[in-house]
């Protein structure tokens, strides 16, 4: 392995039939993931990516029921937290059923699991949260919007303190089917644009007005710590950028607790993409916010670091917001 390049690339077309040959312990790479549209659309994602850096290899998708697949009802929070849509498909590859997982990183929890590592952030898409029925400002004053987020819930709350929130689970195509009359299902905005439903967008909120879920938009890909091979392999997939952001977002929710029940977000961006960088691609800039509660009446405290350590940035954060909470 020598010769290869992690940057995206292979260096030389002959060393493809060296991956397949001496990467996987099997013909086939095995891929763990929940069984929802979204979720599959992810593996399919990853598994073109990785055909894209290796083709011919065979990629078979194993689909794993998770507790959050089985409990639509019961609040998030409530079923044990991040954790719940990702055990199960973490649980195959530690035994042997699957390869790799493929998550959205939003459902991943922040510390990590004996035996996984998080081998690959792939680049990520459009971060921001969305309204699917009517706009945030057209919305008269008692209106309904639905939403099962503590985090949404606080943010739209702090701009119209007027609003009616509701609780909110299910599925995609189960969520857009219950649009309240002259309200709003709030989403995020890149789940809708990878099933071909960006149709139903009424508005997408910017990352200023209501910060995101850590680890929003982009998708991890974990697997056993133990296949060092397939830990080195599947850094062709992984974008640097993407990945330097999600682990200030994770690191900031890690110092916090891992699985924080208070309302939280936080939002990465490269120094570069935004002007302000060296030409490096090192510096993160990192916005986050951490609430006291869910209501208009909660103190919802904000912050803004950049640095070129993204962990060290995000524990930094974490630690200034919790002053500001708990005095």
């Amino acid at each position: 392995f020598t010769r290869w390049r992690f940057a995206g690339r292979i260096s030389e077309p002959h060393v493809r039939t060296r991956w397949a040959d001496r990467v996987m312990p099997q013909p086939t790479l095995r891929i763990a993931t929940r069984g929802s549209a979204l979720a599959i659309w992810q593996a399919s994602h990853v598994s073109g990516l990785i055909n894209t850096a290796v083709p011919g290899l065979n990629i078979e998708v194993v689909v794993v029921e998770t507790q959050g697949d089985k409990d639509l009802e019961t609040p998030i929070s409530e079923l044990g937290g991040k954790g719940i849509f990702a055990k199960e498909v973490q649980l195959a590859v530690l035994e042997g059923r699957a390869d790799i997982a493929v998550h959205s990183a939003k459902d991943l929890p922040a510390i990590p699991i004996d035996g996984l590592h998080l081998a690959a952030i792939t680049e990520r898409g459009d971060p921001r949260d969305a309204l699917v029925g009517a706009t945030l400002g057209s919305m008269e004053p008692g209106a309904t919007v639905a939403t099962g987020s503590k985090r949404r819930r606080v943010q739209l709350s702090a701009i119209r303190p007027d609003l009616n929130f509701i609780d909110l689970r299910g599925n995609i195509a189960s969520r857009l089917s219950k649009v309240p009359d002259g309200g709003a299902v709030v989403m995020a905005a890149v789940a809708l644009r990878r099933l071909q439903l960006a149709d139903h967008l009424s508005e997408v909120l910017s990352v200023d007005e209501v910060v995101p879920q850590v680890g929003q938009a982009a998708l991890a890909v974990e697997c056993r710590t133990e296949d060092e091979p397939l830990v080195n392999a599947l850094k062709l997939i992984e974008d640097p950028g993407s990945r330097r952001c999600v682990d200030a977002e994770r690191a900031f929710l890690a110092e916090l607790g891992g699985d924080c029940t208070l309302p939280v977000g936080a939002h990465g961006v490269l120094l570069d993409s935004i002007g302000e960088g060296d030409g490096s691609g090192q510096g993160v800039r990192l916005s986050a916010i951490l609430a006291n509660g869910e209501t208009a009446s909660a103190h919802i405290a904000r912050a803004r670091q950049v640095g070129d350590d993204p962990v060290a940035l995000g524990k930094s954060v974490a630690r200034d917001l919790r002053v500001a909470i708990d005095g």
